[in-house]
């Protein structure tokens, strides 16, 4: 018996090369960005200063500038032409699974986090070997909470797409002999911060999209507008992913040069470090994949392969909402999922679904009552994941959005605002990572909405290139039959 024999052509190599050849461009963005880093960085014996730092990386600020300048027509289009396509009770359907998803894995990484927290003690010693870094924010927990509604409904939708709500508080004058007031008594300012609030956004769509779906035909031509503004968005993203192994490998050389010593990775901030990166990619890529097995009876390799351009974009960005534009494209045109799923769940997890900075929050604040040598009960344990779990749903799609949240969990076990300096050396990494998996959460997400909803959007047709929902030939001789009888 003659064995078969494996031929590899000529042809066949080029046509893998260039099928793949954007991750590898982008790998190799990534791995140059590092090299070229480290040489720069240990070029000279003086230390670089923030100027040629910004120099260096000013081809990448410009490829981020231009993926976020994709957010808002992007998230609002989107959002609006997917939920607007469905009928309500498909929309509700889909929302539900996605909401649950993102509920389901939030909890999992907080509780992942907790376990490996305790088990590894990393925080055990004193704070004496730990550089302290920035500064601390005072803020009053309930004030926290209520600007995650406040910013939820915006008065202003033009003032929504650079500012942000917060609420502040600032303690008043007193005396020398006057008593010092609690929290509670300090005078409060309302004050908006320059950043995206991309929950409103996100809630002005849904409703929008569901009152277009609500008036069928006549919100048609409004339908049809954001839906071409959707598709032009995209041909906007797919000439931009091109150039983005270059604004990745600016990126990443300008973030080796501005990094601390990296005698701090190696202290006792680096078992806190390795703690939290050993969280990210047990949830990321044992958990979800998981999860996503036991419920599509699907193998998830293909699926995570196809997405290595949206995890790499995030890790060089550290923001989930300018990763958006990417992972549209790997979502929609690698793993061929439905653009009515996409479009509306994936915005939606960019801002509810932070896995990552939920595992995160829960590993510092024990990491920190280890530090300070406070036994932690079962109760207090029970609070870090309950808060965890609401400050991550709170922290936008922003890089370092995180820390702000970070004071709310510390506060529930009576940490105070300033040990948060213990961890600010090296927030700025894991934020990459913790980036990562926030978006490998809601591709998968995406992904296993997608095939549990297969039927239904089956039932109510295909998606055309024109993004009109083509109906079954069934159902259309149904109605042409029904019509015939009038």
């Amino acid at each position: 018996m003659s064995r078969p024999r494996f031929s590899c052509k000529p042809q066949d190599i080029k046509n893998a090369i260039r099928k793949n050849l954007l991750p590898i461009l982008t790998i190799s963005g990534v791995s140059g960005g590092i090299i070229l880093g480290i040489i720069l960085r240990y070029s000279r014996s003086t230390q670089w200063t923030k100027r040629e730092i910004m120099y260096v990386g000013y081809i990448g600020e410009l490829f981020l500038r231009a993926l976020k300048a994709l957010i808002i027509p992007l998230i609002v289009s989107s959002l609006v032409s997917a939920i607007g396509s469905l009928d309500l009770s498909l929309s509700k359907k889909i929302g539900l699974r996605a909401v649950g998803y993102y509920m389901t894995t939030t909890v999992l990484a907080v509780i992942l986090g907790i376990i490996l927290v305790v088990t590894i003690h990393p925080g055990k010693g004193t704070d004496e070997d730990i550089t302290k870094a920035g500064e601390g924010r005072t803020v009053y927990t309930p004030d926290l909470l209520m600007d995650l509604p406040r910013n939820l409904f915006p008065p202003n939708l033009i003032q929504a797409c650079f500012e942000t709500h917060k609420t502040a508080i600032v303690e008043p004058k007193i005396g020398e002999n006057d008593t010092q007031l609690p929290k509670s008594e300090w005078d409060i300012v309302m004050e908006h911060t320059r950043a995206l609030n991309i929950m409103g956004l996100v809630s002005f769509a849904t409703f929008l999209g569901l009152a277009l779906s609500k008036l069928g035909p006549k919100g048609k031509p409004l339908l049809d507008f954001f839906q071409s503004l959707s598709d032009a968005s995209m041909v906007i993203t797919s000439w931009l992913i091109w150039i983005s192994p270059v604004g990745i490998l600016f990126l990443v050389a300008s973030m080796m040069i501005e990094m601390e010593d990296f005698s701090v990775m190696l202290g006792q901030l680096g078992m806190y470090f390795g703690t939290v990166v050993l969280g990210i990619f047990i949830h990321g890529f044992v958990v979800l994949p998981l999860l996503y097995t036991l419920l599509t009876r699907k193998l998830p390799f293909r699926f995570l392969a196809n997405m290595t351009q949206a995890y790499i974009t995030a890790f060089a960005t550290a923001s989930s909402s300018g990763t958006l534009p990417v992972t549209f494209q790997c979502l929609e045109e690698k793993n061929h999922i439905d653009t009515r799923v996409t479009r509306f769940v994936i915005p939606i997890g960019a801002t509810i679904n932070m896995d990552g900075t939920a595992l995160y929050e829960a590993v510092a604040a024990i990491f920190i009552a280890q530090v300070r040598g406070m036994a932690l009960t079962i109760g207090q344990i029970v609070a870090i994941s309950i808060t965890a779990t609401a400050a991550a749903i709170g922290a936008a799609g922003i890089p370092q959005a995180g820390l702000v949240t970070m004071v709310m969990v510390l506060d529930v076990v009576g940490l105070p605002p300033e040990d948060m300096t213990l961890i600010i050396a090296v927030d700025w990494l894991l934020d990459r990572f913790r980036t990562m998996i926030n978006v490998l959460g809601d591709s998968i997400g995406a992904g296993l909405v997608y095939e549990l909803s297969k039927k239904e959007l089956e039932r109510m047709g295909s998606v055309n290139v024109n993004g009109d929902v083509e109906r079954p030939s069934n159902e259309i001789g149904m109605d042409a039959v029904e019509s015939s009888k009038m």
